[in-house]
């Protein structure tokens, strides 16, 4: 698959260079951050990049942890069971450690889980494959 054209707009470059930015920002958060889904954030990273920055788009593509995912992202636009059974797991596992830390304070509790929720909505939503 061919990769996108940069947009033309300086200004709409710009904003996807910082959309793409933040997102990676918030993707790798998302590694050690219960509740936050790390795979997602990447993804929307690559395509601001790949409308913002080709170099931006093929560091991604190159990088060495984070590479993989996006190119098999690209390639199939869908997830692997096994991924997602992983993704939904270790979310899971993380929350429900950070729940009971949090067992005492009903709000912050009340928030994790809201997030937890949410990043395993984003996870599911994502299409399956077999393979």
């Amino acid at each position: 698959m061919p990769a996108p054209s940069p947009s033309s707009s300086r200004t709409v470059r710009w904003l996807l260079w910082l959309a793409g930015t933040l997102s990676l920002a918030l993707g790798l958060i998302g590694v050690v951050l219960p509740g936050l889904p790390t795979t997602p954030f990447v993804l929307l990273a690559a395509a601001c990049y790949a409308k913002a920055s080709p170099r931006l788009h093929a560091w991604l593509l190159n990088h060495r942890f984070l590479g993989p995912m996006v190119r098999d992202w690209e390639q199939h636009r869908s997830l692997t069971r096994r991924t997602k059974c992983i993704a939904i797991g270790s979310m899971l596992l993380m929350v429900s450690l950070s729940a009971w830390g949090f067992r005492h304070q009903p709000w912050a509790l009340g928030g994790l889980l809201l997030a937890g929720g949410i990043g395993a909505a984003v996870v599911l939503r994502i299409p399956t494959r077999t393979g």
